[in-house]
């Protein structure tokens, strides 16, 4: 089983030592937002202990993230976490293979507690400690569930409150990026126009994130092709996304509709519904269109290679279930296998930066690094290894789009 979910090397004395080495438990520590989550994972994928501190109710509260009282929050948490996770594991310190962090990119201010914290643990209890990046943890996330199904290369489609990304996939630190974000996260949009929305002033939303929200209204409309909104970048052809123009087509659909019907400061359009099941078709139709692109670029040039076409969808915008649903049938059309991580594992979690600890072990990579702690610091923003957006929009594949559910 272990060697078969983490496709260790072929050669037996290269495979022992690193059986020797890993057929134990990596610690996962992530603060890059404003969720303290730490777990155990062994090299099964079994996850013996998962624990997350969330800071959304007090956040929300101000109507966004911030910083300083979000790292805070993490110093006062992380400690009593990593002992409840030991707890929950049945484990001691002693026991782990190493500890996995998340650092970069993030919030500057939760990151370095999280650094801080695996530090001192790495030195205390002598373990290599190894470096994580955030958006890597969350594209082989789904692996560790789908360890026999999802074999590299794969495309990845990543969507969260912060990042929007297409990248191909071949192992820990080697992505490729095919597309990004020009302005706004698709969570992120989602967050601010719910906001502008005051979904917030009806009980069963006003402690849930934007997209949450959003998803739910969606579900119960009664015309959900009430409000359509123009397609982004419908004559760029690449796999760059923009969600600006969304966010501000749907503040000024929100504007109009308030003033026909005089909506006071403090209520909300009657079709409200209506208008989230709109908004929820067009960022899906965004979504597919972009990763429609991807499909064919990655078609046309043999990126997979002999591995069989596959999808993986992650992040925390993957917890909808009508865009994952509309990416599922995307995928479909194209003969191509889809995946995403159970939702527990699509939002921030420790889970996912204790997995990508392991992923990284067993490529044994730049073990110089992890032993050397002091030289690991964290980077607010960063991006992938190699880029190939530009050969993307060389390509200017044309396609054929496949519609919406």
């Amino acid at each position: 089983m272990y060697a078969a979910a983490l496709q260790l090397p072929k050669c037996p004395a290269a495979a022992s030592r690193l059986g020797k080495r890993l057929v134990s438990y990596m610690l996962g520590i992530e603060t890059s937002c404003d969720d303290t989550g730490i777990a155990i994972v062994d090299t099964t994928g079994r996850v013996h202990a998962n624990v997350l501190e969330s800071q959304q109710k007090f956040h929300t509260r101000y109507g966004g993230i911030i910083p300083p009282r979000a790292q805070d929050l993490h110093r006062t948490r992380i400690s009593a976490a990593y002992e409840r996770c030991l707890e929950e594991a049945q484990l001691q310190p002693e026991q782990l293979a190493g500890i996995a962090v998340t650092t970069q990119p993030g919030l500057p201010l939760s990151l370095i507690v999280g650094l801080r914290f695996a530090r001192h643990l790495a030195r205390r209890h002598r373990k290599p400690m190894l470096p994580v990046h955030h958006m890597e943890a969350h594209a082989l996330q789904a692996r560790m569930e789908h360890p026999n199904e999802i074999s590299y290369p794969y495309l990845c489609l990543l969507i969260s409150g912060g990042h929007s990304q297409l990248a191909m996939v071949y192992g820990p630190g080697r992505l490729t990026l095919l597309g990004e974000t020009l302005d706004d996260a698709p969570g992120e949009a989602f967050d601010k126009i719910a906001r502008r929305l005051r979904l917030y002033v009806l009980p069963q939303y006003r402690l849930w994130n934007g997209g949450r929200a959003i998803e739910h209204a969606a579900r119960n409309a009664e015309n959900p092709t009430a409000f359509e909104f123009p397609l982004p970048l419908s004559q760029q052809r690449n796999c760059n996304f923009s969600f600006a123009g969304i966010k501000n087509n749907s503040f000024r659909a929100i504007r109009k509709r308030e003033r026909e019907e005089r909506t006071p400061p403090d209520g909300i359009i009657s079709n409200y519904r209506d208008f989230c099941a709109g908004l929820q078709n067009a960022v899906s139709r965004h979504l597919m269109h972009r990763t429609q692109r991807a499909l064919e670029y990655c078609l046309e040039r043999q990126l997979f290679g002999s591995a069989p076409p596959t999808l993986v969808v992650s992040g925390g915008v993957a917890n909808n279930d009508a865009i994952f649903e509309n990416l599922n049938h995307l995928a479909s059309a194209y003969n191509c296998r889809c995946y995403r991580p159970s939702k527990l594992y699509c939002s921030d979690n420790g889970v996912m930066i204790a997995w990508h600890g392991i992923e990284q072990l067993v490529q044994d990579r730049d073990q110089s690094l992890r032993l050397d702690i002091d030289n690991i610091d964290i980077a607010g923003s960063a991006g992938f290894q190699q880029s190939m957006v530009a050969d993307v929009e060389l390509a200017a594949i044309k396609c054929k789009w496949i519609k919406t559910l």
